[in-house]
């Protein structure tokens, strides 16, 4: 009767591979000739995920995708109200009352709440905003970056409550320049700051760039 090969045995064909492995000769696995290794770049996309920012014009109004801004958010610590105000004067920088937005070159900021603001600062040369921030504000508050977390739109042109209205419930025909709200635009919560009588930016998700664009140019639309 021939032998019957135990079902604990292991296949002869892993026995042969397995010897083959544990012999003396060393195998390399490391190519010895130059090769040629390709160089990998990044290439930051928009919010809106192009390589440039996208914008539509519609009638007398604009749609601009901006991507050349840096945010942080700038909150007082307690008991430092004092401090921070010291050194916002003393750097240029603005802080403005509630329901307000200010620009002075190269800050900018809107209000967020009590005793917290949104710095803006040019991209090319406050890509790090936090670090600059620090660096003037110590301790006295807290900073984080934001620039990732929003998209901003700016909308130019005439008669924009006309658009606005039909997106939002900010009373864009009674407010003046510096006017800033945060107001809800097709389920997103946004910022709206009115930087000139033609000109209002829309600070929203960016996770959610593509649905308030098309919020924004679909108001355009029905508008003009």
């Amino acid at each position: 009767m021939p032998a019957v090969a135990s079902a604990c045995a292991p296949p002869i064909c892993w026995l042969a591979a397995r010897s083959r492995l544990t012999s003396s000769a060393r195998i390399s696995l490391i190519r010895k000739e130059s090769v040629s290794v390709a160089e990998h770049r990044l290439k930051p996309l928009t919010p809106l995920g192009h390589d440039l920012p996208e914008s539509v014009t519609i009638g007398p109004v604009t749609i601009a995708e901006v991507i050349d801004t840096a945010l942080a958010s700038l909150a007082t610590r307690s008991g430092r109200s004092a401090d921070v105000a010291q050194a916002a004067q003393a750097a240029g920088i603005p802080l403005p009352e509630p329901g307000r937005c200010a620009d002075a070159a190269p800050y900018g900021a809107f209000w967020l709440g009590p005793e917290a603001w949104m710095i803006e600062a040019p991209f090319a040369s406050h890509e790090d905003i936090r670090s600059h921030l620090r660096g003037l504000f110590g301790d006295a508050a807290s900073i984080t970056e934001q620039t990732d977390a929003w998209a901003r739109f700016d909308v130019t042109g005439s008669d924009l409550p006309a658009l606005f209205e039909r997106l939002c419930n900010a009373d864009l025909r009674a407010a003046s320049p510096g006017f800033a709200t945060r107001t809800v635009m097709d389920h997103l919560g946004c910022y709206l700051l009115m930087r000139a009588p033609d000109r209002i930016s829309v600070i929203g998700p960016r996770s959610s760039a593509a649905v308030l664009f098309h919020a924004l140019e679909t108001a355009a639309r029905s508008a003009f």
